[in-house]
């Protein structure tokens, strides 16, 4: 038995795809988070906050998505 978990991967949900991934920032305090984008709530869903790289590529492998080699799109 290994002490290492493998972690299943999620769907990604519904009405998202690859290219609604999103990364945001709290204008107060700076705090950076990951999620999808939806266009008509003008939000992110399905958020996590991130403190590294480690955090961008892990929400992408949690999804079983290959992080773009560009940078990603950053709302305001």
């Amino acid at each position: 038995m290994s002490i290492f978990r493998k972690h299943a991967t999620l769907p990604v949900p519904v009405p998202y795809s690859a290219d609604d991934i999103m990364l945001g920032r709290s204008a107060c305090t700076g705090e950076r988070t990951i999620g999808f984008y939806d266009k008509t709530a003008k939000r992110l869903m399905y958020e996590e906050l991130v403190r590294s790289g480690k955090d961008i590529s892990g929400f992408y492998r949690k999804y079983g998505l290959e992080p773009p080699k560009n940078d990603i799109k950053e709302i305001l």
